[in-house]
């Protein structure tokens, strides 16, 4: 037969006295008052109930008496026992309310909690996580972060994303509406909120057609090659990054943020990093490889003439290719397209500084000398197919990716002298294969 419990009256409790110990009275369903041992001359309500969902046992205090009086103390624990009833942790519930107080459900407080608890949880792939809260700081906390989550409607959400979107950053404003349902979805969980306004912002932001960057007809190689090589009007540095991104052919965060530490010119490779070290003051220094991976770029003899030449720069620095005014800063993003501008090429109709992989792809594709699996790999470009992916994920075609980045150096040199197709090219390249039965196209 479970112990009955004699419910407290206010008589016993003035009676009460400290003692040598801790003396604890029980109210039944849970209220506990305790008698502090002495020197304390406390008397504190506690309130024991076991978790709804972990049922292990938590004393939550309620107050101290006689400023909490017993009548009182019974009503906070008919408050807490209705919350159980429900499946609701009461620490957890006067948690949020204090937060609330305290404006720590702003849209930017709940979305820091969330992030946080996505990478405890492992959730990020090399620096997407920090990239993710980046766009948060940048574009959506400026505009509403410090409204309470629990206030924001659809309307709030709608209008900040449009003003977002309608700045030209049209994948941003996508990313962040795809982010803003599951950080709503959290907290729901967490009993923030009830609805997920989010949720209503379907076709909101579309994606918008996307650019193709304008590259140059092979046959006008000749041209541009001809041009780089016989303007003086530049500094030499911004000259030699354009040449080395035309053997490269990489994108132009991973030229411009490149670190001397990257490069082994023994091995004659560079290994662009997942991400890098973040530089104070220069926006998204911390880009690393593009698909959030270590991408491996086998270097030419002629890609190492050409870092030797910057080397006699920029070797002093960590940064290949370090800002005039400040060696610890990065030159211009506008560089290349400033430079093909002054040898007279239109940026938006002829070639800008990505058309340069363009034109190399064609190339490499059009020679019929390499696979198209082993130049997506070096292109750095993602699988799209799932299942063409789990067998080509850790195919590294690391020789003929050394073939091919040789190839396309030798071709860029044999196009200084005067235009040859890359299927031509090609073609001359696989009958010096078939007589020699070696690689005459890499040079030493």
């Amino acid at each position: 037969m479970a112990k009955q419990t004699t419910p407290l009256s206010p008589t016993l409790l003035d009676s009460l006295k400290n003692k040598d110990k801790l003396v604890r009275m029980y109210d039944g369903n849970g209220l506990i008052l305790e008698i502090r041992a002495l020197p304390s001359k406390k008397k504190v309500w506690r309130f024991k109930y076991p978790h709804p969902i972990t049922k292990k046992d938590i004393l939550l205090t309620l107050g101290e008496y006689p400023a909490l009086s017993l009548k009182n103390a019974r009503a906070k624990r008919s408050e807490y026992l209705a919350m159980l009833a429900d499946k609701l942790d009461p620490r957890e519930q006067l948690q949020i309310e204090q937060d609330k107080l305290d404006n720590a459900t702003s849209l930017e407080k709940v979305t820091r909690l969330w992030h946080t608890e996505q990478t405890a949880k492992g959730k990020w792939g090399g620096d997407t996580g920090h990239k993710t809260l980046r766009k948060f700081e940048n574009h959506l906390f400026p505009l509403i972060g410090e409204l309470p989550i629990e206030e924001i409607r659809t309307h709030d959400l709608t209008k900040a994303l449009t003003i977002i979107d309608n700045k030209g950053v049209n994948r941003v404003a996508r990313d962040l509406r795809a982010n803003l349902v599951r950080i709503f979805t959290f907290a729901i969980q967490h009993d923030y909120i009830r609805h997920n306004p989010a949720r209503e912002l379907d076709g909101l932001i579309t994606a918008r057609k996307v650019k193709h960057h304008p590259a140059l007809p092979h046959h006008r190689l000749n041209e541009l090659l001809n041009r780089i090589e016989q303007h003086n009007r530049c500094l030499p540095l911004s000259k030699l990054c354009l040449s080395l991104t035309l053997h490269l052919f990489i994108r132009s965060s991973e030229v411009r943020f490149a670190r001397w530490s990257e490069f082994d010119l023994d091995k004659k490779q560079l290994v662009i990093p997942a991400s890098r070290e973040y530089v104070d003051g220069v926006r998204y220094s911390d880009r690393g490889a593009k698909m959030s991976e270590n991408h491996l770029v086998p270097l030419s003899p002629q890609a190492i003439e050409i870092l030797k030449e910057i080397k006699i720069y920029s070797g002093h620095c960590a940064n290949v290719f370090p800002s005039r005014d400040d060696p610890e800063k990065f030159i211009s993003e506008n560089t290349v397209t400033k430079l093909l501008r002054a040898l007279g090429y239109d940026t938006q109709t002829e070639i800008d500084g990505h058309g340069i992989r363009t034109m190399a792809c064609g190339a490499l594709i059009q020679s019929t000398l390499f696979s198209e699996d082993a130049v997506e790999r070096q292109m750095s470009h993602k699988e799209r197919d799932k299942t063409r992916l789990a067998y080509t994920h850790m195919a590294e075609f690391l020789e003929e990716r050394k073939d091919m980045m040789y190839w396309w150096s030798n071709y860029l040199e044999q196009n200084k002298k005067g235009y040859i197709s890359p299927h031509d090219y090609g073609v001359q390249t696989k009958l010096a294969l078939d007589q020699s039965e070696v690689i005459q196209f890499r040079k030493a």
